[in-house]
């Protein structure tokens, strides 16, 4: 059934003549690829190696970039832990101030407000011992009259006055 396929006969002279066909035909498959694929197949693994060239510079270039943003948001916390520490320290400062100030105030208007009441003190003080002053001396000078029956002028009666409170002080120092 396959007789008709045979070229020749099999024996010595064959394997050689098969060395030369294949090794013609292996030359002229060759010199085709050379003619028609070779520039695109070397195009396309140059293409392929320049992307790989390239996509190794890129990623180089991404790693540089990442390494110096990485630094300069580094540089920028330490720059706001800076600030933050000197903004708490600044209103720490302020609120000491403040303090302070309104302890200063404070101590101030108390000062002023003892002084105005031992002032309202001292008027108080001195208007009840008039007040006194002048009772004692009216219910002297009724007493008097009543002892004596008889009415005091008024020399007499700022003497007798000035007696009894004299007296009164003195008694009350004795106390």
């Amino acid at each position: 059934m396959l007789d008709h396929l045979v070229i020749g006969e099999a024996g010595p002279s064959t394997t050689l003549g098969t060395i030369i066909v294949v090794s013609g035909a292996f030359l002229i498959l060759m010199l085709l690829i050379k003619k028609f694929a070779w520039e695109a197949i070397t195009d396309m693994l140059q293409k392929r190696e320049d992307k790989i060239a390239n996509d190794l510079d890129s990623a180089e270039k991404s790693r540089i970039a990442a390494a110096k943003l990485e630094e300069e948001r580094q540089k920028k916390l330490l720059s706001s832990k800076s600030e933050a520490a000197d903004i708490l320290k600044q209103a720490k400062e302020s609120g000491d101030k403040n303090r302070q100030k309104i302890l200063t105030e404070t101590k101030a208007e108390v000062s002023q407000l003892r002084e105005k009441a031992r002032q309202d003190i001292s008027q108080e003080h001195e208007a009840a011992m008039a007040s006194v002053k002048d009772e004692v001396a009216s219910l002297s000078l009724q007493i008097a009259e009543k002892i004596l029956n008889k009415e005091l002028t008024p020399e007499a009666h700022d003497s007798l006055i000035n007696s009894y409170i004299e007296g009164l002080g003195k008694s009350n120092e004795a106390r």
